[in-house]
């Protein structure tokens, strides 16, 4: 029994210096992964700062047409009293034929 545990942990050693062996690797991959992430955020954050200076831009340009909007709105007369004075003429007098 005492040789069968030796024996597993023998394997189990094997295994895990392999393990840590082939990590080695992986670091050199890693490293290279996190060059390749930073260079894609910078062009990420470039592309955010553009988009950001550009929403600033069209937000001036909608408030000038808001205010552009407005005034005109304000020229504007209302009907509802023209087409309250043409709906009573047309009670009074085009009914009756």
């Amino acid at each position: 029994m005492k040789t069968l545990w030796k024996i597993l942990l023998g394997i189990g050693a094997v295994i895990a210096g392999i393990l840590a062996m082939s990590s080695n690797g992986g670091k050199k991959q890693f490293k290279k992964d996190v060059k390749d992430n930073k260079k894609r955020v910078k062009v990420v954050k470039a592309k955010t700062d553009k988009l950001k200076k550009d929403k600033k831009v069209i937000k001036k340009k909608i408030a000038k047409v808001d205010t552009k909007l407005k005034v005109n709105k304000d020229k504007i007369k209302s009907t509802k009293t023209a087409k309250k004075t043409t709906s009573t003429f047309k009670k009074k007098y085009r009914s009756k034929k």
